[in-house]
């Protein structure tokens, strides 16, 4: 869900009126809405207040330079998504940024790959799939995750096994020792607290929310899977904007 409400920075003059007819990418819409309201509590409950005690403490050249860990991070799996779609110039700046960021970079705290004119893919499973052809199914809200699609929720299990931090558990055993989980917890943290202006916006200019990020994303990934050029015939607004849910990188 954190990744997803990033979209919302974009759209805060757009709002959308509720739905009364079903939309065709939305069939499952009622158990959608009822995982949306889990999860939009859960984030009051929880996620949000951490992520403001988060911020409150910790000095914004740390904060910044645990964005950046994390970011260099996700290049590693951006790269092999990369690699799984044949577009070898950008593996090459993912490997490229990984290299750079983890030495001069200091373990990636620095982002110094994007000062030297490297840029950040962030490509995903879900995005591979939809390269090579498999459509992206019914919108599917996920528990906790937040927005997704049938294909999307597959991807997301590939990405897991191409999460560093997945990776590096049997090799160091980091979970026996709690870093594992320390490290999963305040990655979503961080995500969370970059985006802590997004929930205003969510609340205040959507007179339906749900629609709101349903669209968006559904829009984002359709624009993400054609790199920013989809099909003659099926630009729109959307695909005139950067689509991407992270933040800029924090140098």
């Amino acid at each position: 869900m954190l990744a997803a409400l990033g979209i919302l920075m974009l759209t805060g003059g757009c709002a959308s009126a509720p739905s009364r007819i079903t939309d065709p990418r939305d069939p499952l819409e009622p158990f959608n809405r009822a995982v949306y309201r889990f999860n939009t509590d859960f984030d009051k409950a929880f996620l949000k207040p951490a992520a403001k005690g988060y911020r409150a403490i910790t000095p914004d050249p740390v904060e910044r330079g645990i964005t950046n860990f994390f970011g260099n991070l996700a290049d590693v799996t951006s790269a092999i998504n990369n690699v799984m779609q044949f577009k070898m110039s950008r593996a090459g700046s993912d490997v490229g940024r990984l290299f750079i960021n983890s030495t001069v970079g200091v373990l990636g705290f620095v982002d110094v790959a994007t000062n030297v004119g490297l840029p950040s893919y962030k490509e995903d499973f879900g995005q591979t799939l939809g390269y090579w052809g498999l459509d992206s199914g019914a919108y599917l809200m996920l528990p906790f995750l937040g927005p997704s699609s049938v294909r999307d929720a597959f991807g997301e299990a590939g990405d897991l096994f191409t999460d560093p931090l997945f990776n590096l558990d049997p090799v160091f055993n980091l979970k026996s020792d709690g870093v594992y989980w320390g490290l999963v917890g305040l990655r979503a943290i961080d995500r969370r607290a970059n985006l802590l202006t997004t929930t205003e916006i969510l609340e205040d200019a959507a007179i339906d929310p749900y629609i709101l990020l349903r669209d968006a994303y559904l829009q984002r990934r359709h624009y993400r899977v054609h790199d920013g050029n989809p099909p003659e015939g099926e630009e729109d607004f959307w695909d005139e904007v950067d689509f991407d849910t992270n933040p800029e990188p924090r140098r």
